[in-house]
């Protein structure tokens, strides 16, 4: 859809906006409205948070009546790529804070402001309408499109939805499927039966990744309001304001109030929910709360929105931005602790399906970020003078020893630490680091040996323990110098990305990649100083560093791929070869400003040239947040998730932590 060029967009349309409920929950959506992704939702809840994700309400469509005719306020997009109505060229402006706001103007003059917040801590989404001039009444119509599905998957036309609506005054319930949670609303608007199936809706960003991508929505009826200018009675002032409150229905049902008006419970939503957005320092805070979800009675960290929820990688690398950076520590704890009794035989799960609690323990490196994120904790509760309970050290401890100890014996996927102090790891068939890749019985990157970024790691871990369990001193100090020895690639001046490939001792992979910088920033214990780390940073910079990420893979290199698009094989194939990846760059800059003796010139100029390039970005893509991924070459379009946690989290650490005065 082109928005007409006189039209002062400050967005794109198609960037997309994120409303979060803090429980895995959210709603999103584009700037234009046309949906884009099967993630785009209105109402999407979270029944076993942060998992167990429904779609309940897609969309709608809106129109408004005036004496001058009838003018569309919503798009659509319809097989074969057609797009109907015609409501997104009537959009003038759109703001993303403090919540989605749109601004129409029609054809007569008018001016309609659209808004949308989703509440805090409960799965309730509020949309409202008004006349923002004086002019003469309108009538608003608004079609809801419901399916009642699984958020990875599509819905369709079928004998076994329910269009039924219980109506009572200003309260609404329809439940489409009975083992799906039904959705209350809570209106001021006039109820219209009228069932009917809407077909062939089109996901643009669906196709592009090489997915299905048509799907079919039922839509029970309609709502009418009566749209009044503001005007001034004998004891108070109408707006007209058309409210609708949907709720995605808890166990009791009672997820709105049962009395209250729509308009008195609008208020108190309203009014919560900007004093709560406005507790946050910046645009930057309140992006980070919407990571921080529940998890049980705790709490924990969605890898990004709209497809992840909490993987153990991505909380460990994230905790230090969302949750350090910006003094939650009430919450880095809660996340520690509960992740300090999932240990098994050395390993923390990387991830929890989708549906129940199966985790699944494919990461060699997970366990070793936990025992970063924990060092980092302690190290800046110290720093601000707070107390950590002889109880919760002690369980975070037990957790490390648990750790090490596992991975120096010997456990899953031939992870051991092999005889000259390194951390060997990798079997056939299994995707272990970061770099994750996999299609069927593909793995794209294995990486099976020993990887550098996990060295750089095991022997921070084993530096971290060695200050209260000395006996890890050995192992450290046998390690380190066999990373010193056997790393270096003097011809590239660089670090090779792997040694003792496939567990041959010897052989190694010197493969332009950006995981070694991790042996210069990015951890507490820089493995590599002086001449060696300035050599590193400097090939990185040369050949990795794009405005938004380091590359996963030099120009030039075999298997190199400049664009991250096609089908799942071609995307995933590219994903770890070549595709920049934003959350680098902290560990990037922080060896940056590390071999330039972290001055105050240092800072400024890092800031200048790497941070601001971020800072530009929150405006382009997932609206207020930092995407997964680009592609390796210009026009470096952002690709993948739009609201990815990691990469949000190195900004914040990077801007709150590594750049700052001190």
């Amino acid at each position: 859809m082109n928005i007409p060029s006189s039209t002062p967009l400050r967005f794109s349309p198609t960037a997309e906006w994120l409303e979060a409920d803090g429980l895995g929950g959210f709603a999103s959506g584009t700037v234009s409205g046309i949906r884009t992704r099967r993630y785009h939702a209105l109402l999407l809840t979270a029944t076993t948070p942060p998992t167990g994700r429904y779609v309940l309400v897609n969309g709608f469509d809106a129109w408004v009546e005036t004496p001058a005719g009838s003018f569309s306020l919503s798009s659509q997009r319809y097989v074969p790529d057609v797009v109907h109505s015609d409501g997104a060229r009537r959009l003038e402006a759109f703001e993303p804070d403090p919540w989605p706001r749109w601004c129409f103007r029609l054809e007569d003059g008018t001016c309609i402001e659209q808004e949308l917040f989703v509440c805090h801590g409960v799965s309730v989404v509020v949309l409202t309408w008004r006349l923002v001039d004086a002019r003469e009444d309108a009538t608003l119509w608004v079609r809801p499109f419901f399916s009642g599905r699984d958020y990875h998957a599509l819905h369709h036309e079928n004998s076994a939805f329910r269009f039924e609506a219980e109506v009572r005054a200003e309260r609404l319930r329809w439940r489409p499927y009975p083992d799906v949670p039904g959705v209350a609303a809570l209106t001021n608007g006039e109820y219209h039966h009228q069932p009917d199936w809407y077909r062939r809706f089109q996901y643009a960003e669906e196709r592009a990744r090489g997915l299905d991508d048509t799907e079919d929505l039922g839509t029970p009826g309609l709502l009418r309001f009566s749209l009044s200018s503001p005007r001034r009675h004998a004891r108070r002032t109408t707006t007209g304001e058309a409210i609708l409150i949907l709720a995605a229905e808890g166990p009791d049902h009672r997820v709105l109030p049962s009395t209250t008006s729509a308009s008195k419970h609008l208020r108190t939503l309203r009014t919560a929910e900007r004093q709560r957005r406005q507790r946050f320092p910046s645009r930057l805070h309140r992006a980070a709360d919407a990571y921080i979800v529940r998890r049980g009675a705790g709490k924990t960290i969605v890898a990004g929105y709209p497809w992840f929820t909490d993987w153990g990688r991505d909380t460990f690398i994230t905790l230090r931005g969302l949750c350090l950076a910006t003094n939650r520590f009430d919450e880095a704890r809660d996340i520690l602790i509960a992740w300090a009794g999932a240990v098994s035989e050395g390993m923390l799960p990387n991830l929890f399906s989708d549906h129940g609690d199966t985790a699944e323990f494919n990461a060699v490196d997970a366990s070793l970020w936990y025992i970063i994120a924990v060092h980092d904790f302690l190290q800046a509760m110290s720093a601000k003078e707070r107390k950590v309970t002889p109880q919760d050290r002690q369980t975070l401890q037990q957790a490390i020893e648990a750790i090490l100890s596992g991975y120096a014996a010997g456990t899953r996927y031939h992870i051991r630490c092999d005889t000259d102090g390194l951390l060997a790891a990798g079997q056939a068939g299994v995707q272990l680091t970061w770099m994750d890749a996999k299609v069927g019985d593909w793995v794209v990157t294995p990486r099976i040996g020993k990887p550098v970024e996990v060295q750089a790691l095991w022997l921070n871990a084993l530096k971290i323990a060695s200050g209260f369990a000395p006996r890890w001193q050995a192992f450290f100090t046998r390690g380190f110098a066999a990373f010193q020895e056997r790393f270096w690639n003097e011809t590239g001046g660089y670090l090779h990305d792997v040694v003792d490939v496939d567990h041959q001792a010897g052989t190694v992979d010197p493969t332009l990649r950006p995981n070694q910088i991790f042996a210069v920033g990015g951890l507490p214990f820089p493995l590599v100083t002086g001449d060696r780390a300035r050599r590193i940073v400097e090939a990185v910079e040369t050949r990795l560093l794009t405005p938004l990420g380091l590359r996963s893979l030099a120009p030039g290199e075999e298997g190199y791929a400049a664009h991250y698009e096609g089908g799942v094989r071609d995307r995933d194939g590219a994903y770890h070869q070549g595709t920049v990846w934003p959350w680098l760059i902290g560990s990037f800059v922080e060896a940056w400003v590390r071999v330039r003796g972290d001055t105050r010139d240092a800072k400024r100029e890092a800031r200048a040239r790497f941070l601001d390039p971020l800072l530009r970005h929150l405006d382009e893509a997932g609206l207020g947040h930092v995407s997964e991924i680009t592609d390796a070459e210009e026009p470096h379009t952002p690709r993948g998730c739009p609201f990815q946690a990691w990469s949000m989290g190195e900004l914040l650490r990077l801007s709150l932590i590594v750049l700052a005065d001190k």
